[in-house]
């Protein structure tokens, strides 16, 4: 089950509290991502002295980036409040019509999942992102007749794990797009000291940067490792993360050098045993792994192509020769199939 993964990268129910704590306030707290970062601040710094709402903001990536934490920081740059919602959840227009109608002059208005907002509610929102109106029909058939109800200025703020699943017209309408990219060991390693710190937790550098490596380039991984192996060294070491400790408590919850879990082992196993190194069609994939076809195409791929273990081809997905080496198996530089041999290395 995904939510039971350590190395999901999508919120659970445990990350909440430890989100709040040590979630940055301010761009200059936050790390990572500064190209984002910095054209934020200068579209920010901009509105402000305009003294309108920000152009309409997207934000893509895959999950656990910081998107969120991002939308807080635009509100708390500007001054203003900020609503939070998810797509699933404005299941009707009134829904969305009734968070619209409750903002103040320039607030944002924060919209999670943007990709799954139903086709009836972004219709809805397209006048609103472009006229900051809504057009509300009343009454029925002949007697229908169309309202127009003036908004104030407000900025939304989207995000997704899946931009490709945004509509035409939904994308083409936010002034500003960005996305946000798995983070280096270098910025992993500030994130993990500055979490140590508000937390008490006892670390050292190289224990740092032995937690950066397995987390597969996501701050919340990070953070929820942290969380793992503080516990680990305390009742098995001093109390100091070390890179030894944090080797140690890792291997024990089965999360590699590299970290990938039994999950990802698993599916990088499958594709070369069951299909001689691909390719392989994601649905096929998903029932032969018994893992959800979301799971894989948001949660596993991003990261093993990232780190170059996989690649997506038009016929499916493939393992490359780091998959294979790094599963100890030896793999046929000579196949021109690019499928190998599964052979103990």
């Amino acid at each position: 089950m995904e939510d039971s993964r350590l190395v999901t990268p999508r919120l659970r129910e445990e990350d909440s509290e430890l989100d709040r704590t040590v979630r940055p306030r301010k761009l200059e707290e936050y790390i990572g991502q500064t190209q984002v970062k910095e054209n934020l601040k200068i579209f920010i710094e901009a509105a402000r002295k305009r003294g309108e709402a920000l152009d309409h903001v997207l934000l893509y990536g895959p999950p656990g980036l910081g998107k969120t934490t991002l939308a807080h920081i635009i509100a708390a740059e500007l001054g203003v409040q900020i609503r939070v919602t998810s797509g699933p959840a404005i299941e009707r227009p009134g829904d969305l019509a009734a968070l619209l109608t409750n903002l103040e002059e320039n607030d944002v208005l924060f919209i999670d999942e943007i990709h799954r907002l139903n086709r009836a509610v972004e219709e809805v929102l397209y006048p609103a992102m472009e006229d900051y109106a809504l057009d509300i029909i009343i009454g029925k058939g002949a007697n229908a007749r169309s309202l127009r109800i003036d908004l104030p200025k407000f900025t939304l703020v989207g995000a997704t794990t899946r931009a490709g699943a945004l509509s035409a017209p939904l994308r083409d309408r936010f002034g500003i797009i960005n996305r946000l990219d798995f983070y280096s060991t270098a910025d992993l390693v500030q994130i993990i000291t500055r979490t140590a710190r508000i937390l008490k937790i006892a670390i050292d550098a190289e224990g740092a940067n032995e937690l950066a490596r397995r987390a597969r380039g996501t701050p919340r991984i990070a953070n929820r490792l942290l969380k793992r192996v503080r516990d680990y060294a305390e009742v098995k070491a001093n109390g100091v993360i070390t890179a030894a400790v944090a080797a140690a408590a890792l291997n024990r919850l089965e999360v590699d050098e590299k970290g990938l879990d039994r999950v990802d082992r698993l599916m990088l196993e499958t594709i070369i045993g069951k299909f001689d190194g691909g390719p392989v069609g994601v649905e096929t994939l998903a029932a032969a792994t018994q893992e959800a076809v979301e799971t894989i195409e948001d949660v596993c791929e991003p990261y093993l192509m990232q780190i170059g273990f996989l690649q997506r081809t038009p016929r499916g997905r493939v393992t490359t020769r780091l998959a294979w080496e790094h599963l100890g198996l030896k793999y046929n530089k000579k196949d021109e199939t690019n499928q190998g041999e599964l052979e103990l290395g």
